[in-house]
């Protein structure tokens, strides 16, 4: 068995583990007794996996969210929903493909999912513009967000994404514009809210989806206001100093629910969501199902006023 585009700091403990494998498939086959060596190399594997994924760096967990085999927005709705079906365009301008949205059940309820949506190749990738919305990708999320409140369906945001998208076209349409209206729309939204940042939260970008109830994060996932190599390129126009960048922008989960930007960490399988995704989506099954529940037990005014007390305990200075 191999374990496509490893990442620089788990080749060793992959290799080892390809070992293991193949020692089983050659006892297997060959009806060998290989019991004692199996169990010498599956210590060494544990070994070296609870050292190497228990003690990752801030830039590695950056690698990891940025994985092109991470599940996406789309795995996440196919996996957790029923009967998707997915609204298109903005009423303005055109569609986005960079962000997906629509209607779908969730375990028996009716919501409206939306998510930012990256590419699996190059080709769809630019499609898709590696995940960076324009203008009306975001109009058409506030418009699906308007939908669900007429309708009282809960809205459930699915967040990966580098940033906005930075083109010129992006902002003569109004890129700026359109970001703050859906923070506002999902400010002021009466029904129940729940945003995941499944891999990269960049910027403004994937803050228009987060301005929910509550906000999770998957283990290795990052949510920050800039990526590290563009802090890295304005702080010392160096974007080689990442990975230091990356220490001192606090962007891993365990960081921001410290910091109370967002309300619950959703613990991955030790390798990442890319290795075990069905792991994953059990997981964040249970955890939006109990949200969920919460969020409809309150009334709707009440949301609200939670919502808006939750914004302003973020951040806090000294005099």
């Amino acid at each position: 068995m191999g374990y496509t585009r490893p990442l620089d700091f788990e080749k060793d403990y992959l290799e080892l583990r390809e070992r293991l494998d193949a020692l089983k498939d050659m006892a297997r086959e060959k009806a060998l007794d290989l019991g004692d060596e199996i169990a010498s190399l599956e210590a060494k594997v544990a070994a070296l996996k609870e050292q190497r994924y228990r003690s990752l760096t801030a830039w590695q967990k950056v690698q990891i969210a940025r994985h092109i085999e991470r599940p996406t927005t789309r795995d996440f709705i196919d996996a957790l929903c029923e009967d998707f079906v997915e609204l298109h365009g903005d009423r303005c301008f055109g569609d986005d493909a960079a962000i997906v949205g629509g209607l779908a059940r969730f375990e028996g309820r009716p919501v409206t999912v939306v998510g930012h949506l990256k590419g699996r190749d190059t080709a769809e990738n630019l499609q898709r513009h590696f995940g960076m919305p324009h203008p009306e990708g975001y109009r058409k999320a506030l418009r699906l967000m308007k939908q669900a409140e007429k309708f009282g369906r809960p809205v459930i945001c699915f967040i990966d994404t580098p940033g906005a998208y930075p083109g010129t076209g992006a902002e003569e349409r109004g890129q700026g514009w359109a970001i703050s209206q859906s923070l506002m729309q999902m400010a002021l939204l009466r029904v129940p809210t729940v945003s995941i940042v499944i891999g990269e939260g960049g910027s403004g970008g994937a803050l228009a989806l987060g301005v929910a109830d509550r906000v999770l994060m998957l283990s290795y996932a990052v949510y920050s206001v800039i990526s590290p190599e563009g802090c890295a390129s304005i702080l010392w126009k160096d974007s080689r100093r990442a990975e230091q960048m990356a220490e001192s922008l606090k962007l891993t989960a365990a960081d921001l629910l410290a910091l109370g930007i967002i309300d619950e960490v959703v613990e991955e399988p030790l390798e990442g969501a890319h290795r075990a995704p069905q792991q994953t989506f059990a997981a964040v099954r249970e955890r939006l199902r109990w949200h969920l529940h919460d969020l409809e037990g309150l009334e709707a005014t009440r949301r609200v006023e939670l919502r808006y007390q939750r914004l302003r305990r973020i951040g806090a200075f000294e005099e």
